[in-house]
């Protein structure tokens, strides 16, 4: 067992012994993805078995199985069988829930970063005021920025976004879904689309795309409980670089 591992050990010990009443598999899941936001465990890392898990921790093999189960599920490991368990290594963005691009990196141990390209409010085309169930001509707030990963430009995102869900968009800084939580705006869910093209030449020269590597275009629309539509997103990403996760 290696340092690092006696460390998540004894953290996951910590947290699991607790009294808590959130269920333990749901704060073993946790202490993984703290683990990774930190640099506890490292991407391709190979993870204890869930027996030595088990053993160690005194807990049951089901649980262990359940927070694995559900850490494959958002994109932090991979499981195969003869070989275990091990931190990703792709930027795997889930498209099942919005959690915003943001918190996805970090999420995997890496730091995010924004280029603000557009922030100003417009009178919206048809097709986007349907998608955004307003008024024809509508204003709504356009957001172009260009999406960085550990310092590497990685996506070019333009969103639209009804202009009575911002107050003042110098606020909005690395994270729009930051900045709705911050004004109890809560996206739960979201439709997604994904499609690929060869990349123009504003792309290229956006993201530094090696030649001949298409871009997929993900067009996106994030909702409240109410089915309300918060942003109707299009990015477009570097295919060698992403997956992402639909189940």
């Amino acid at each position: 067992m290696t340092s690092q591992h006696n460390a998540l050990f004894s953290h996951l010990s910590s947290v699991l012994s607790a009294e808590s009443k959130t269920p333990l598999y749901k704060r073993f899941v946790q202490v993984i993805k703290d683990a990774v936001r930190d640099g506890v465990l490292r991407h391709e890392e190979v993870l204890p078995s869930e027996r030595e898990f088990s053993h160690s921790l005194g807990i049951s093999r089901i649980t262990v199985r359940k927070a694995m189960d559900a850490l494959s599920q958002e994109g932090i490991v991979h499981r195969s069988r003869g070989y275990g368990t091990q931190i990703c290594r792709a930027l795997e963005y889930s498209l099942k829930e919005p959690q915003g691009f943001s918190q996805q990196v970090v999420l995997r141990g890496k730091k995010p970063d924004t280029e603000w390209l557009q922030k100003h409010r417009i009178r919206c085309e048809d097709d986007i005021a349907q998608k955004l169930q307003l008024p024809p001509d509508s204003e709504v707030y356009l957001l172009k920025r260009l999406r960085y990963v550990d310092q590497q430009a990685v996506s070019v995102e333009t969103s639209w976004v009804p202009c009575d869900l911002i107050n003042d968009a110098s606020d909005i800084g690395i994270s729009l879904y930051d900045y709705f939580r911050r004004h109890q705006i809560q996206p739960v869910k979201t439709q997604s689309r994904v499609s690929a093209q060869m990349p123009d030449a504003e792309l290229k020269r956006l993201i530094a795309l090696p030649e001949r590597i298409p871009v997929l275009v993900i067009k996106q629309l994030a909702l409240d409980a109410r089915d309300r539509p918060l942003e109707y997103s299009i990015s477009y990403c570097r295919s060698d670089l992403y997956v992402f996760i639909a189940e």
